[in-house]
């Protein structure tokens, strides 16, 4: 059976803040220069691909890698706040062992109950992958017939991933996805979906 769609789904590449573990949701931090190479390398890999359309977060991080690759395709760039990573309120830009030392009873709770726990001033996995599913079905919904890229976010391609193999959204940690990665997956008019590659 012949396909309908084939999605190349990405993750954005290095950003400032990493080597000190500092949690970016919402919060947007720029691509470093590997962050910059981490994107070159994917346009490359992408070159003779024959991509439509171009979604990306609104955040710099994801839209910088999505005008990379769209140098070698005549691909419209759709940047969608939908597709911005977990917003993690009061915890954004402080490291990971920041929140550890200052809210070690937070943490325990957020464990506790990973897709309710709400991180005050931000969204719960509840409400982030409601967001991205709506906005991800949307995506499918409108190109049929086409191969297409999403830059996001590792949040957000853990969701996508998750819904996909119909794996619960309390597993999504379990998915690894590094700067600069590329998941492949392919639609049929069954509407069955193929994973081919996941965090390549």
């Amino acid at each position: 059976m012949e396909r309908d769609i084939r999605l190349y789904l990405a993750r954005h590449g290095q950003i400032y803040g990493h080597e000190k573990g500092i949690i970016c949701g919402f919060t947007d931090n720029p691509l470093t220069d590997i962050g910059l190479m981490q994107m070159e390398r994917l346009s490359e890999r992408l070159r003779l691909n024959n991509i439509t359309a171009i979604y990306s977060s609104d955040l710099q991080r994801s839209y910088r890698g999505a005008q990379i690759v769209a140098r070698d395709h005549n691909a419209r760039i759709f940047k969608l706040s939908e597709l911005r990573e977990l917003n993690f309120g009061t915890w954004e830009g402080l490291s990971v062992s920041e929140v550890q030392e200052r809210f070690p009873e937070e943490i325990k709770k957020r464990h506790s109950d990973i897709i309710n726990y709400k991180i005050k001033g931000g969204e719960t996995i509840h409400a982030f992958s409601k967001r991205v599913i709506q906005c991800f079905d949307s995506i499918i919904n409108n190109n049929h017939g086409k191969d297409i890229l999403i830059i996001a976010h590792g949040g957000v391609n853990r969701i996508i991933i998750c819904y996909l193999l119909g794996i619960e959204f309390s597993r999504l940690f379990n998915i690894e996805q590094n700067y600069g990665c590329l998941n492949i997956v392919d639609f049929y008019p069954d509407q069955n979906a193929i994973i081919q590659l996941i965090n390549g």
